[in-house]
């Protein structure tokens, strides 16, 4: 009977309980992640590239997309816009001042759910000693099971900054931020 009386507490308290969001980390050691940029190159054409590292997790549920959660951090010494002499350049001081400003970092503090798997995540950007709010549109890609016995989650987004607002000695406009997340659960 106690038996009983236990297994009926436990499937109740686990019924009753709220759903939590499920924990991720942004899988860069797979290359399932990337934080893209782009650019107008003097009004003439369009400067893409990338940072190849960055760390980051988030949690996320379906069910309750508002408790979801974001945090990335890139190491800004690792700008790449296939052109060495470049980014030695966007490395200094007139740009990212990569020697004071070693990192850049996005933490969410809201995500709003837009409908059709469209999603809003609002935050702040900190970036050359700077903090200034960042929205990003973002759309999931998908969800499951990987062949690695795992459960992975993916987005990708967009997102706009301003060079001025951070305080650059140079100053080229804007910049397009293309995002791909992909997360593995924890």
């Amino acid at each position: 009977m106690k038996k009983i009386l236990l297994a009926s507490a436990l499937l109740t308290s686990s019924v009753l309980m709220p759903v939590v969001a499920a924990d991720y980390v942004i899988d860069t050691k797979g290359a399932h992640a990337s934080i893209n940029f782009q650019a107008s190159h003097l009004g003439y054409s369009v400067l893409a590239g990338r940072f190849n590292e960055f760390s980051g997790n988030f949690s996320y549920d379906k069910d309750n997309i508002a408790a979801s959660k974001v945090t990335v951090t890139i190491d800004t010494s690792s700008f790449d816009s296939n052109h060495a002499k470049r980014d030695k350049h966007v490395r200094s001081d007139d740009f990212l001042d990569v020697s004071k400003y070693a990192q850049a970092t996005f933490v969410s503090n809201k995500v709003e759910d837009k409908g059709n798997g469209k999603l809003t995540i609002t935050g702040d950007f900190t970036m050359h000693g700077v903090s200034k709010p960042l929205i990003i549109d973002a759309v999931k890609i998908g969800e499951g099971s990987d062949p690695w016995g795992g459960y992975r989650a993916g987005f990708s987004g967009t997102a706009t900054i301003a060079m001025a607002d951070f305080g650059f000695k140079k100053d080229f406009g804007k910049v397009d931020l293309i995002l791909h997340i992909e997360g593995i659960r924890q």
